[in-house]
């Protein structure tokens, strides 16, 4: 029987480092720090606030556009933490998780022969949420090892065709964070320009070291142009959930909706009420850095091979380390899965032509049993036989 012939919108596509690795995880009983998801129960109080919602009834469709007690309250948080009145009725989009809000926020505004600039190393969805839409993905690498935005070379990528500029952090996979100053150079960048900025935040209430979330929110300037895309279920170690929510201002949530409403329509509702009623309580995201911080110094603490050696972490849940040359990043991480029982991700999986600066990425959001036993691995492995 032949088979129907088509044309690939998608072609190139590579199976996802995510998956490679967490088989290979499967296949050797490692321990996976590789895939971004926590090991350890979310909140009992949250999980209590579904389970109520479900059993008062709310098992239907919500709206289209978010439970209103939903949005109402995340326009509060926002209202807080970074000084912008955004209207819940208008502005606020409740959707299936950030990668969702992501893509759909692309789709809305891309056409083809569009371009839009994003930063290596990058969270893998970006690029073919892009070419779906038949624009161009313009790779701009961050400085390694610092991982700071290259402002000059931005500027030289810009062209009449540039649509969009994509942004991230706190940044999976570099747990990096953006400065004031990456603030006013975006700014001076894009003011007189039709050029949109769409701004992944999924990881925004997990900043450590004293350090502040600078959102796009945060600059009004900025948010005039903007999609900014978050994410409940990370923050809130329920990722299966695909829960989060997109801010624009109206103009261009009325776009996003425009979408949105003929693919998923809408969010499941019990999810959407009872996080209504746990984020009334500023604790329950206040809490999060510190919580996240520690995790992160007790793995630190633990791993003492120096073989692998920590760049700085100042936000998400994932840490890097470079290591000494002798082999790639990608045979290191297969090799660390199949030989030591650790599952890593090789960083090099998040730049398009595969550059290899010789780094791993590490989930740290994981029980202090796990973290420990990972790093009693690694710290025991003979590094000698693995370059």
């Amino acid at each position: 029987m032949s088979k129907v012939q088509i044309n690939s919108k998608l072609p190139d596509l590579p199976v996802s480092i995510f998956t490679h690795m967490s088989q290979l995880a499967a296949e050797h009983g490692a321990i996976n720090l590789g895939q971004g998801f926590p090991d350890f129960p979310m909140d009992a109080r949250l999980q209590d606030l579904v389970y109520k919602a479900m059993r008062d009834g709310f098992n239907q469709y919500a709206h289209s556009n978010g439970y209103p007690l939903l949005r109402e309250v995340i326009a509060e948080k926002i209202k807080t933490l970074y000084g912008n009145p955004v209207s819940p009725d208008t502005e606020i989009t409740i959707t299936p998780g950030g990668t969702y809000a992501i893509s759909n926020a692309l789709t809305a505004v891309l056409r083809p022969g569009d371009e839009v600039l994003f930063f290596e190393p990058c969270f893998d969805s970006y690029i073919p949420n892009i070419e779906i839409t038949g624009a161009k993905a313009v790779p701009v690498p961050l400085d390694f090892p610092s991982y700071a935005i290259p402002w000059e070379k931005v500027r030289q990528a810009i062209n009449p065709k540039t649509r969009m500029i994509m942004l991230n952090s706190p940044n999976n996979p570099t747990g990096t964070i953006l400065t004031r100053a990456d603030l006013q150079e975006l700014k001076h960048l894009v003011r007189d320009t039709n050029i949109l900025i769409l701004s992944d935040e999924v990881y925004e209430h997990l900043v450590f070291d004293g350090e502040k979330h600078l959102s796009i929110l945060s600059e009004p300037e900025l948010f005039e142009r903007s999609f900014v895309a978050f994410s409940l279920g990370k923050v809130f170690h329920c990722t299966g959930w695909k829960t989060g929510y997109s801010v624009a201002p109206a103009y261009l949530m009325k776009e996003f909706r425009n979408h949105h409403q003929f693919n998923v329509f809408s969010v499941g509702s019990t999810l959407q009420v009872g996080m209504a009623q746990y984020l009334q309580d500023p604790e329950v995201y206040l809490s999060l850095p510190a919580f996240f911080q520690k995790k992160r110094d007790f793995f630190l603490s633990e791993l003492r091979t120096p073989f692998l050696k920590p760049l700085p972490c100042r936000g998400s849940y994932f840490q890097c380390f470079t290591f000494e040359a002798g082999t790639g990043d990608f045979d290191l991480a297969e090799k660390l899965t199949s030989e030591t029982g650790v599952a890593t991700i090789p960083v090099s999986a998040f730049y398009r032509d595969r550059t290899d600066n010789r780094v791993l990425r590490v989930c740290f959001a994981k029980k202090e049993e796990t973290l420990s036993q990972a790093a009693d691995h690694l710290n025991r492995a003979d590094y000698s036989k693995l370059k």
